[in-house]
């Protein structure tokens, strides 16, 4: 009997440390970044719901820094992100690694060294190559020696690059890492927007690119919430698109129907709340523009507007114009003295608006004839007045 119950008071001690040690599991995060002598850096778990602070540090005159903080209760990986201001170092954390950063201040987010994590290599790889991307983006945008069409075309062409690379010798190479799963979330900023350059909400590939990385996390994460996530994601990515296909095939112009409506049909409400469409402008030569007034080349791109609009609207000219900004106050306030029809589709840039008219960036413009036939775009077009001036 006193055996027995020696047994199991033993167990239940073994059982009692086992559990201790699980909790007591940590990671480290140690280092150096210099030249921020007196700044604060600040460790970030990146989670589903966005980044939360776990700890922070006043650097001194070396910059010595060490993290040691409780592992997540998963089991996957875990995202984290150093920061100082608006510099960032982004850091994958499987289980109980030690990973360790070289930096200086303030080129730390893409001069940075890191050790004990492929992952966390893998990441830098992927996060300079974003960089290098957004900044010859960011050339071509200011570049006065080529036009908006050009740009547009080049800019489409560079993404679609970027995300056969990344594909290939990133996500499709390794879907079950960390680095994997980090790819699909990169951006790039198009104007004044920032958008997911795998964009599963309008894009059948990038959908199953998402779904890729999914399977894969089930099969070695089985019931992660990040793996569920990202199903999540492609379901309704696969939804979207499905919704916007059945959109366009209704749409399609049959030859039986080009006289009644040669163009796709628009029906959104305008800065007064009435619902405009498209098609009522039967007539017409209507310029249907896709804008952002929160663009920082918006009231250049008005005035350009206005100026057509004064000149050719008594003649015939309409202008439809479509805002994707996310600030419906701001739009209704920045619209209010504009003399052409303004509607907002309010999903913005993620909008069905812009998946029906293929719109890859903003701004985007279109030409319709008095017979309500889409007859351009503006990659098409050389001379905007001349093109109205011949509508007409």
């Amino acid at each position: 009997m006193k055996i027995t119950r020696l047994f199991s008071v033993a167990a239940i001690m073994v059982a009692a440390l086992a559990l201790t040690s699980c909790n007591n599991k940590k990671f480290h995060i140690n280092g150096n970044i210099t030249e921020a002598q007196d700044s604060m850096l600040y460790l970030e778990n990146i989670s589903l719901n966005g980044p939360v602070k776990i700890d922070s540090v006043k650097l001194g005159e070396d910059g010595a820094f060490a993290f040691d903080e409780a592992a997540m209760d998963s089991v996957t990986p875990e995202f984290y992100r150093l920061r100082i201001a608006n510099q960032t170092i982004n850091l994958s954390i499987d289980s109980t690694e030690t990973v360790k950063v070289k930096a200086a201040y303030p080129q730390m987010s893409f001069k940075y060294e890191v050790e004990g994590s492929e992952n966390c290599k893998k990441i830098k790889e992927l996060s300079l190559k974003q960089m290098t991307l957004q900044s010859n983006i960011n050339g071509l945008v200011k570049d006065p020696n080529i036009g908006n069409d050009s740009i547009e075309s080049i800019v489409g062409r560079m993404l679609q690059a970027y995300k056969q690379d990344i594909k290939t010798n990133y996500i499709f190479k390794e879907p079950m890492k960390a680095y994997a799963y980090y790819a699909l979330f990169q951006t790039v900023q198009l104007g004044n927007v920032n958008t997911l350059i795998f964009n599963p909400r309008n894009n059948k590939d990038d959908v199953k690119v998402f779904a890729a990385v999914a399977t894969s996390w089930d099969t070695y994460y089985p019931g992660a919430e990040r793996g569920k996530n990202l199903h999540n994601i492609a379901i309704e990515g696969m939804k979207d698109i499905r919704i916007i296909e059945n959109q366009m095939a209704q749409q399609q112009i049959e030859a039986s129907k080009v006289s009644v409506n040669g163009c796709i049909e628009l029906a959104l409400q305008d800065n007064k709340g009435q619902v405009r469409r498209l098609s009522d402008l039967k007539g017409k030569v209507v310029l249907l523009d896709f804008h952002l007034f929160a663009s920082k080349e918006s009231t250049k791109r008005i005035m350009m507007l206005r100026e057509l609009y004064n000149k050719y609207h008594a003649a015939g000219l309409e202008i439809y114009q479509v805002s994707v900004d996310p600030d419906e106050h701001f739009w209704k306030t920045s619209t209010a003295a504009i003399p052409w029809i303004c509607v907002r589709d309010e999903d913005g840039i993620q909008g069905k608006s812009l998946a029906l008219y293929n719109v890859q960036s903003i701004p985007t413009f279109f030409l319709i004839d008095r017979t309500n036939t889409l007859q351009a775009r503006d990659a098409q077009i050389k001379d905007i007045e001349a093109a109205i001036k011949n509508l007409l």
